[in-house]
């Protein structure tokens, strides 16, 4: 366990130090976590049928589908054993025909880190009075615009997000950036979903405030010390379709829906499916058992990887989603159960999330 979060400690410290510098590969990746455990059931495959306030992370232009007056959506989960904290809070307001706003928060940290590069003193001692703590944390703030065009089954949405990510005292960061989204409904039984990710690429600009003695632990470690510099997060484009279809008499309110998904990243080869330099192709699925809205079973494959083995061959891995949604009036509870990490290695979290469903109060 300590081992764990000293490992993960100089990922957080180092990961803003580094990743300007080199190949924008990988920036700002806690903003592809996901949000809700719905979607990440269904193997994050949601593109073309997201329809709720979840929609202004997933693909904005499904918030046009929302017609309560006031959606807000909640989750909580934990990785490393605790150790890392993801928080989600959206919330979406419908006007009608003119369109639906959303606003959606994210926070990605680890707290309470230990900073030991005061342990030893000036005379060579161990004092462990000089050790202090501090929070590592990226956190996004997006507002969403979404609207139905005039052509039938056609939508439309954007969204503008804002980026600070802070490692202690010692390095911070802002960035901007914006995704656009399109839906088509072809029938009630096809729907179709295209996202643009970072459409105009999102930067982060990075301060670095190190003391002459942790500059010196940097160097005495064998790490080049840090500047100020500018991180790039190129675009990422989703293309998804979603098939949906009644069990037996439409009246008795059972149906199924099925999409796959396909993540196209332009930032060089990565370790997926398909992988090419520079646009490599990442495939997903997700399945939906409903009956109406009071029950909803779902199950999802994603993260198709090549993963080293400990013979040194390797050997591909998925992984595997599974979840439960409630409906209980204008209270949806969602669960997910999902493996993290190589096949072998045996992570496992659960994760739930609320959303509440608020009509328009009453004029007096």
């Amino acid at each position: 366990m300590q081992h764990m979060k000293h490992l993960l400690i100089l990922f957080l410290v180092g990961f803003g130090i580094t990743t300007w510098a080199q190949a924008p590969k990988y920036s700002n990746e806690f903003l592809h976590l996901g949000v809700g455990a719905n979607a990440m059931a269904m193997g994050n495959a949601v593109v073309a049928n997201t329809n709720d306030v979840t929609s202004a992370y997933w693909n904005p232009a499904g918030l046009s589908q929302v017609k309560d007056w006031l959606q807000v959506s909640a989750m909580h989960s934990e990785y490393f054993a605790g150790i890392a904290k993801y928080d989600y809070v959206g919330l979406s307001h419908s006007m009608g025909e003119k369109g639906t706003l959303g606003f959606t928060f994210l926070r990605f940290g680890v707290d309470d880190i230990p900073n030991t590069t005061q342990l030893i003193d000036n005379d060579g001692r161990i004092n462990y009075d000089n050790i202090t703590s501090f929070s590592a944390g990226d956190y996004a703030f997006m507002g969403s615009f979404a609207r139905k065009l005039k052509p039938k089954g056609l939508s439309v949405g954007g969204t503008v997000k804002v980026i600070h990510r802070r490692v202690g005292d010692f390095a911070k960061s802002w960035g901007f950036g914006l995704d656009a989204g399109l839906q088509y409904q072809k029938n009630d039984h096809w729907r179709f979903g295209l996202v643009a990710r970072d459409a105009t690429s999102t930067f982060n600009a990075w301060i670095f405030n190190l003391s002459q003695d942790m500059q010196q632990v940097f160097l005495a470690t064998g790490n080049d010390l840090p500047s100020n510099g500018l991180e790039l997060s190129l675009p990422r484009f989703i293309i998804g379709a979603a098939y949906s279809h009644p069990i037996g008499a439409a009246e008795k309110g059972f149906s199924i829906l099925a999409e796959i998904d396909a993540d196209f990243t332009t930032d060089g080869r990565r370790n997926v499916l398909l992988s090419s330099d520079p646009i490599s192709i990442d495939p997903h699925c997700g399945l939906m058992l409903s009956y109406k809205n009071l029950v909803k079973v779902r199950a999802g494959a994603s993260s198709l990887q090549q993963y080293q083995a400990f013979d040194g061959g390797k050997q591909w891995g998925v992984q595997p989603n599974l979840g439960l949604g409630l409906g209980l009036k204008a209270l949806n509870i969602d669960y997910a159960f999902t493996r993290l990490g190589a096949a072998d290695a045996g992570y496992y979290t659960h994760i739930f999330s609320l959303k509440l469903n608020l009509l328009q109060p009453k004029k007096k």
